[in-house]
């Protein structure tokens, strides 16, 4: 019973740690790690083989392989530490399950951005967009830099947020096994999908399962989400129903509802054409244009991702108490 209490004090100082501290830039990273890994083995898998079936289990045996080592080297670090001291083991879990949150590098992203946006100037607005999104940005005006803001806050406030927090709830309900081996897991499963699951070679074959993979795993959390936002909106009924709308319009199973819930909430219309390396595309539109979209609609956004996060942490910690009392 006392690796329950353990559990819930853990998950909430890791969530703490990320919303006041965030990712100190001199620490060595769990994802830097995964993505050398990724990067060493892609390159040998490309070099090596060149038919689409020898691709393709390639790329499966690197995704269960580092999906699988992650958690197992997360699991290990913690009960080495156990057996040196109680305190270090809780520390590193701390620490090691707050790497997967991306709660504040989301918001200092945003923030980064418009900052620029408020002081009037575009052209730096546009350089540190750069930093954080695909799309060329070299000629966005000022509401395409907003756009883009804050897509990339709705759409990573799943994958990089409510998701890793999620799984972290789900292994602090496995005693013997914990939130970070399965926060890890998944988060090795997100590192995989955005290095290599692409629709384009040399990926088309290698990061298939990495794809395919992290859309299922991220399926759950994200309907969640959207149902927790919608339930904080008021107006749960109109928001659902605009999300099945225009979010199953997207081909990814899992953006295309966390913006479009974000876009109904704030009144504001996501999605239209976008530029990638002299490339347009045309991503559906997702929500109406009642209001247009400012950096107070992206400071709501963040904050909305907020309270999902403190709802489903109120939850799993009076799961754990109920579960630890009996």
């Amino acid at each position: 019973m006392k690796i329950l209490e353990n559990a819930a004090i853990i998950l909430l100082l890791a969530s703490f740690w990320d919303y006041l501290i965030g990712d100190p830039w001199y620490w060595l990273h769990p994802v830097q790690v995964m993505g050398w890994i990724i990067k060493v083995c892609t390159n040998w898998l490309v070099d090596r083989y060149q038919h689409n079936f020898q691709r393709r289990i390639g790329g499966i045996l690197l995704g269960l392989g580092l999906i699988i080592s992650s958690g197992l080297c997360g699991w290990l670090v913690i009960q080495i530490a156990h057996q040196i001291d109680t305190w270090l083991a809780i520390i590193l879990e701390v620490i090691l399950l707050a790497s997967c949150f991306a709660g504040k590098s989301l918001r200092l992203a945003a923030v980064d951005v418009l900052r620029s946006i408020n002081s009037g100037d575009i052209k730096t607005a546009r350089s540190r967009l750069s930093l954080y999104v695909g799309r060329d940005t070299d000629n966005l005006s000022e509401s395409e830099i907003l756009r883009a803001v804050l897509e990339t806050v709705a759409e990573n406030a799943v994958d990089g947020v409510t998701a890793p927090l999620f799984y972290a709830i789900l292994g602090a309900f496995l005693p013997g096994i914990g939130s970070v081996p399965i926060a890890l897991g998944y988060k090795a499963a997100s590192t995989l999908d955005s290095m290599i699951g692409y629709r384009r070679e040399p990926y088309t074959d290698l990061g298939w399962f990495s794809a395919q993979l992290e859309d299922r795993l991220t399926w759950l959390p994200c309907r969640l989400t959207v149902l927790t936002l919608a339930l904080f909106s008021g107006k749960p009924k109109q928001v659902l129903s605009m999300c099945r709308r225009d979010a199953v319009k997207d081909v990814s199973p899992n953006s295309g509802w966390s913006e479009c819930v974000y876009a109904v909430i704030l009144g504001v219309q996501l999605g239209g054409i976008n530029t990638y390396q002299g490339v347009v595309k045309e991503k559906p539109l997702l929500g109406e244009p009642i209001n247009p979209i400012t950096p107070e609609k992206i400071e709501q956004a963040l904050k909305l991702t907020r309270y999902c996060c403190l709802l489903w942490l109120a939850i799993a910690l009076i799961g754990l108490e109920l579960q630890y009392v009996h």
